[in-house]
């Protein structure tokens, strides 16, 4: 009876993909009717054909990328929208297993300005020049209760976010704003104060959906609530939670985000992806302006 019922089961679920056989998809070809997935499909007057369609069978016509369904910023719809927000995640925890294995380890990966301070010359920190700490501090956490706010805060934002930008608009709205808010915190912070966490890149998410949910005409309370609330807990000086981090990955995730979602489609990824490199500029700017007050 359970392998009856088992096979009836797969009678049922949804047929595999005629090129990723392990990708069930609802969805057909128009013309030949074999199941494709969302990787496979190609845009067509009606519907969505599969790439030897397109081809005709010949190798000829237009290559299968150059019309695959399209996100509202222009990236490309894949099979597993969250995939790069999975793999944040995990980058995360593993960086969280390896501190509490080895607790001298974040002091190697925490961002701060320098030490010993002047009149002494860096001998570690970023003004010593290890600009890595930018990047490491983002996935650097020390407190449970850190990492699991944030790991959540990550899949509710981050996913949705990943699936209307694409890929590459959403990595890069993800770093330019925890380089924005890493930028920020040097800038304004002692120079023995450590700051960790990937919260300057989530604020950038938030930011960013923020624009996302206006362009679409959706109800703003919700995110707008969700930021407020953050913001209380960010200027609550209990916390001891770096301010500078948030609202600088939160400006520069408003400003990329509203680059994603609303430049004009005939040159789409120069205003995009020029926004992101401006943004980048500008947290440079203010980190060799530090550096320069350290050294």
């Amino acid at each position: 009876m359970e392998q009856a019922a088992g096979s009836a089961q797969d009678a049922h679920s949804a047929p595999g993909c005629y090129r990723h056989p392990d990708r069930e998809t609802g969805v057909r070809c128009t013309r030949c009717e074999r199941p494709i997935c969302p990787e496979c499909m190609v845009s067509a007057s009606v519907g969505f054909q599969c790439p030897d369609c397109v081809r005709g069978g010949t190798g000829e016509g237009p290559a299968p990328q150059a019309s695959r369904p399209r996100t509202l910023a222009g990236g490309t719809v894949t099979a597993d929208p969250r995939l790069l927000t999975k793999i944040l995640i995990g980058i995360n925890l593993a960086m969280f297993v390896a501190i509490k294995a080895y607790p001298s380890f974040l002091y190697d990966v925490v961002l701060y300005g320098g030490l010993p301070e002047k009149p002494f010359t860096p001998t570690s920190g970023v003004a010593g020049g290890e600009w890595y700490r930018f990047v490491s501090s983002m996935f650097a956490h020390e407190e449970y209760w850190h990492i699991g706010f944030n790991m959540l805060s990550l899949w509710w934002v981050g996913g949705p976010l990943e699936a209307a930008l694409g890929r590459a608009r959403y990595l890069a709205v993800f770093f330019v704003s925890g380089l924005a808010g890493g930028a920020l915190a040097y800038l304004l912070t002692p120079p023995d104060a450590a700051v960790l966490g990937v919260s300057g890149a989530l604020y950038g998410l938030f930011g960013a959906t923020a624009v996302l949910m206006r362009r679409l005409n959706y109800d703003m309370r919700p995110v707008i609530a969700l930021l407020v609330i953050n913001l209380i807990f960010t200027f609550n000086g209990s916390l001891n939670i770096s301010w500078e981090a948030h609202i600088g990955g939160l400006v520069a995730g408003v400003v990329t985000g509203y680059a994603m979602v609303h430049a004009p489609r005939e040159r789409r990824a120069l205003v995009q992806y020029g926004t992101c490199a401006v943004v980048l500029a500008l947290a440079l700017a203010l980190a060799l302006i530090r550096t320069a007050q350290l050294t």
